[in-house]
């Protein structure tokens, strides 16, 4: 039988976990590991994220943001617009330029700005966003907003961002300031 983690001792093998992790690790892997319920660890992750741990929630799991990987990438945020439908073509247009699409925010009349994590960088990871929006059956954040939204995106080279956006220009998605 497991030991059950407790508190402290917890929360610090989450942060460690996370940290050497190459994935995201899911609420109920780090549960399992811990020997404790994945509402715990929902709550360990917010009490780690109010002592400023920059901990982020994927759709694929929770990942531990660290310096050494924002270094050497160029960052832009982007406005595009289109129809849920064209969403994959969207996001496989900038992961074939080598761009990771970071978030996707918009602007909601009542709410304010409101975005969420996207964290793609391959078709892979396209699909697999995808397919988890279709099987729980989650509307895109863009479909309050008549499709316009705007995404960070990042790359290792400022040119691959810039062709990305061309491609989009041409496509009809980007928006132009």
């Amino acid at each position: 039988m497991k030991k059950k983690l407790l508190g402290e001792e917890r929360r610090s093998l989450l942060l460690q976990w996370l940290k050497t992790a190459e994935t995201p690790l899911t609420g109920s892997d780090l549960a399992d590991r811990a020997n404790v319920s994945r509402q715990v660890i929902v709550q360990d992750i917010s009490l780690l994220k109010a002592k400023d741990e920059p901990i982020v929630a994927t759709s694929e799991g929770y990942i531990y943001l660290t310096s050494t990987q924002e270094q050497g990438l160029f960052q832009e945020v982007i406005v595009c617009q289109h129809t849920p439908e064209e969403t994959m073509e969207e996001l496989f247009i900038m992961v074939d330029h080598g761009v990771t699409v970071k978030d996707v925010r918009i602007e909601h009349p009542v709410y304010g700005d409101l975005s969420a994590l996207v964290r793609v960088s391959n078709r892979m990871e396209v699909e697999q966003f995808l397919r988890k929006l279709k099987v729980t059956n989650a509307p895109l954040l863009s479909q309050l907003t008549d499709g316009l939204h705007l995404h960070t995106v990042e790359a290792d080279a400022k040119e691959k961002i810039t062709s990305a956006c061309l491609a989009l220009k041409e496509r009809g998605f980007l928006i132009e300031a």
